[in-house]
């Protein structure tokens, strides 16, 4: 049976037409003014309390669920304006929205905080908003008045700027080579293309590939390093207008993370590149060549071993990996395979990459890949499908309130996925005896910590110095970030250990990465692996109570803190021990290739 009728999203389950998502848009921007009479009112009665917030809650899911109609129907194609032109009004209607409420915040800090106590204690309606009313406590000494509040909220009509042009450049408009193959088939570099060739056999072609990617870059480097400095120079705005130390402290406080888990994180990994480089040499070993290129890094170990997977074939796999998990589970990815909300193939002018969006609420996550059929498309699926199923159960089983989670906890769910999968598909191959499976897999998984535990905590370090940098009032051009990237880029990979030669060209790699434009983003993949080799080797072993821990975790959303939700689950990221975990996982998975590489001679 196959995974869906089509293989688009079926936004229908949105709206069912422009016309709807424009009639819908239409009246709730005419009723953004029924958040100002509860102005001054708050502290009168816990029912003025609750009825203020439950109408910008009901607002909140309103124009999620807009705007995820809008980005979808602007991924699908951002060639196309029109779709472009829908993105940006619901982005202007929550400014709108929140220049409008902006006394909100400061008007519930001005209360007596037993008045406070004594309405949550009174009210059961302001039950789900008894989390964002104590976080909002905790963060009190960062809230502005209420002018300052209508200020910064107005000045989300500039501070955006520089991720949508980055977005519009980088996947519509950004001139890409076109390039020649030894079999004669021309090549135009887009992201995707570039993506699913990159991994060939053929050194000569890996080599043109990624010098016709990143010579595209290059030739922009100055535009788009000042762009990326122009989204910078914003966070330090408002870092600063909040009265936060740091850009890096701004960004971690809204889940409550110490500046310690990402200094850390930095310091946890660059103790242990050793291990990475490890893993290098046996790549060159396996590959058979002496130095390797920056350009041979995702070529895989096992060169001739070409698997490709259909669509059907890719979402079997992510079924049989997830058993484990039980009943609930496999019944909630029936639902995501059989009901659209998968996007799966490439097609011009689509977004690059994969995410999964479970924004709108009232009714289901939905999925964009560009899936081309081989491991690492299957991979991405079962990743996706973890943020999918995350947002599932997370909408399903709390108020809107409290449904959405934090990136923190959200890489847990994706990585999560991927180590059973992996691990799935080597006990395959190793009660088959294919000995070429097992090392292809073996490559593939030891280059996903690779990609996601070393490479995003290297993104880590270089997002934290270019904003230090911006802090320090210091320049920061298109060169400059080219310098601080290619010294980073060349640490890690261990260029001057002689593992991995990195040429100059590399250096505007930092261009490609729209993560950095999110504000401390990417380190979340690294801490979310970290955490989820723990929880995925614990459920693996059938540790008691795991999987209930595990699903449940799943469940709560935003209830609480990251570091809380992940302490419940079983995992403590402010100790060694994960960090120790994930380190005694990789060191396990190398032996084992090491052994496989000996038996065959090499």
């Amino acid at each position: 049976m196959p995974v869906q009728e089509t293989d688009t999203w079926n936004l229908t389950d949105l709206f069912e037409n422009d016309e709807a998502f424009h009639a819908a848009k239409d009246g709730v921007r005419s009723r953004l003014g029924e958040i100002e009479p509860f102005k001054g009112k708050l502290h009168e009665s816990a029912k003025s309390l609750l009825q203020a917030l439950t109408c910008m809650d009901d607002f909140s899911r309103e124009l999620s669920r807009l705007h995820a109609y809008a980005s979808m129907r602007s991924d699908s194609d951002s060639r196309v304006q029109a779709c472009q032109a829908m993105r940006q009004e619901i982005g202007l209607i929550w400014t709108d929205l929140t220049r409008r409420a902006s006394w909100l915040r400061p008007e519930i800090l001005a209360m007596d905080e037993d008045v406070l106590d004594g309405f949550l204690g009174q009210e059961r309606g302001l039950a789900p908003f008894r989390f964002y009313l104590e976080d909002l406590t905790r963060k009190k000494s960062h809230v502005l008045s209420p002018e300052g509040e209508n200020i910064l909220a107005a000045a989300g009509l500039v501070t955006s700027a520089a991720p949508s042009l980055y977005n519009v450049f980088h996947d519509a408009e950004l001139p890409r080579e076109t390039i020649t193959l030894t079999t004669g088939a021309e090549v135009e570099l887009t992201p995707s293309e570039f993506s699913r060739l990159r991994t060939t056999a053929v050194r000569e072609d890996r080599e043109s590939l990624y010098t016709g990617f990143f010579r595209a870059y290059r030739r922009f480097r100055g535009t788009l390093g000042q762009n990326l400095y122009e989204g910078l120079k914003s966070h330090v705005f408002r870092s600063r207008a909040r009265g936060y130390g740091s850009c890096l402290s701004a960004a971690l406080d809204d889940d409550n993370v110490p500046v310690a888990v990402y200094t850390n994180l930095i310091d946890q990994i660059r103790l242990r590149l050793p291990l990475l480089h490890r893993y290098t040499g046996l790549r060159a070993r396996a590959l058979g060549i002496g130095r390797q290129q920056y350009h041979d890094r995702h070529c895989p170990l096992v060169p001739a071993y070409d698997r490709r997977f259909t669509p059907d074939e890719a979402a079997a796999w992510v079924r049989r990996s997830m058993k484990p998990l039980g009943p609930s589970y496999a019944e909630a990815l029936g639902a995501c395979f059989k009901g659209r909300w998968i996007d799966w193939h490439p097609a011009p002018g689509k977004r690059s990459g994969a995410y999964s969006s479970g924004a709108a609420y009232d009714v289901h996550p939905f999925i964009l890949l560009n899936f081309n059929g081989d491991y690492d498309s299957v991979s991405t699926l079962a990743h996706e499908v973890g943020h999918a199923i995350h947002s599932f159960f997370s909408n399903a089983k709390q108020p809107h309130a409290t449904a959405d989670y934090s990136i923190f906890v959200a890489e847990v769910a994706s990585t999560f996925n991927e180590a059973l999968l992996n691990s799935s598909m080597l006990e395959e191959a190793e009660r088959q005896g294919d000995t070429r499976q097992e090392l292809f897999l073996l490559g593939s998984l030891l280059d996903g910590l690779r990609a996601t535990l070393f490479r995003q905590t290297m993104f880590a370090e270089f997002e934290l110095r270019i904003h230090q940098e911006t802090e320090q009032d210091l320049p920061l051009t298109g060169e400059r970030l080219s310098e601080i990237y290619l010294d980073l880029l060349r640490a890690y990979q261990g260029h001057d250990q002689g593992l991995i030669e990195v040429a100059d060209l590399y250096a505007v790699e930092w261009a490609a990465v729209p993560h950095f434009y999110y504000n401390f983003y990417v380190y979340q993949y690294a801490t979310g692996i970290i955490a989820s080799t723990a929880l995925s080797e614990a459920v693996r072993d059938g540790r008691s109570g795991a999987v209930e821990r595990y699903l449940t975790f799943l469940k709560s959303g935003g209830s609480k803190h990251p570091l809380e939700l992940l302490r419940s689950a079983g995992v403590d990221l402010e100790t060694p021990e994960p960090y120790d975990a994930a380190m005694a996982a990789m060191t396990r998975y190398m032996d084992r290739l090491e052994t496989l590489l000996l038996q065959s001679g090499r």
